[in-house]
């Protein structure tokens, strides 16, 4: 009986290591295949204010905009540079604001065997049809201190009784979506770009000081995210084997 049992097991095993050689060989091939990309960035235009930690009553959310920032052209223009060494980037146009409505991540296992809300959007709101492939950024979520959400690009406040710490993040995730049948070919959060702060968070960030009242004007809150994006977004690429050698 034992014998069975560990057949069985080295059999399951095999097959689990053959679908997934399989779906990496898919997924290879279909990268491979990729000649013309469009690039679509949706972070939003606005940035997120968080209390966390002990904030006692006043810990509701607030936003203020950014749209001045610039941050999604920022972000097309870094992704071009990045991916033109391997691949024709062809400028596209699309309604933004229809691509940051979309509140939830598709990258949350929660989602997991739901349709992309990407693919429609990309398939009827962007223009030319006909790439290869859209490069899809849009904003991702995770979570800071007591549970509270994050998402996108953000100021969080957190407090303890020892300290007050303040904290930028840029939260996003980043799609490939194959452009004559709009599937997904891969979608992955931007990481982490260390992890010794005191306060963490699943995705770019790092301590800052600052203040609710200065967020969506400070120039030095605007450099710090901008340095964020650009720090991160060629490891996100090179974690996805966009970019040339990865």
């Amino acid at each position: 009986m034992r014998v069975k049992v560990i057949v069985i097991l080295a059999c399951a095993i095999a097959c689990v290591g053959l679908g997934a050689a399989a779906a990496f060989e898919t997924r290879a091939s279909r990268l491979q295949a990729i000649k013309t990309v469009g690039i679509i960035s949706a972070i939003g235009e606005e940035i997120s204010l968080t209390r966390a930690g002990l904030t006692g009553l006043d810990n509701a959310a607030q936003t203020a905009s950014i749209s001045a920032w610039g941050l999604d052209e920022l972000i097309v223009q870094q992704a071009t540079k990045l991916l033109g060494g391997r691949f024709h980037v062809q400028p596209v146009s699309y309604r933004r604001a229809a691509f940051a409505a979309i509140r939830d991540s598709a990258v949350a296992p929660v989602n997991l065997l739901r349709s992309d809300p990407f693919k429609e959007l990309v398939r009827s709101d962007v223009t030319p049809q006909g790439l290869d492939a859209y490069i899809v950024i849009t904003r991702a979520r995770s979570k800071l201190g007591n549970g509270r959400n994050v998402e996108g690009v953000g100021f969080a406040e957190y407090r303890t009784l020892l300290a007050d710490y303040g904290l930028i993040h840029a939260l996003y995730e980043v799609r490939i979506i194959e452009g004559k049948s709009f599937d997904v070919i891969e979608k992955r959060a931007a990481a982490p770009l260390d992890n010794t702060g005191t306060v963490r968070i699943a995705g770019p960030s790092g301590p800052i000081e600052a203040t609710f009242e200065d967020a969506g004007s400070s120039e030095r809150l605007r450099a710090a995210i901008a340095n964020l994006i650009v720090r991160s977004l060629p490891l996100t690429l090179g974690d996805m084997h966009l970019i040339e050698g990865q």
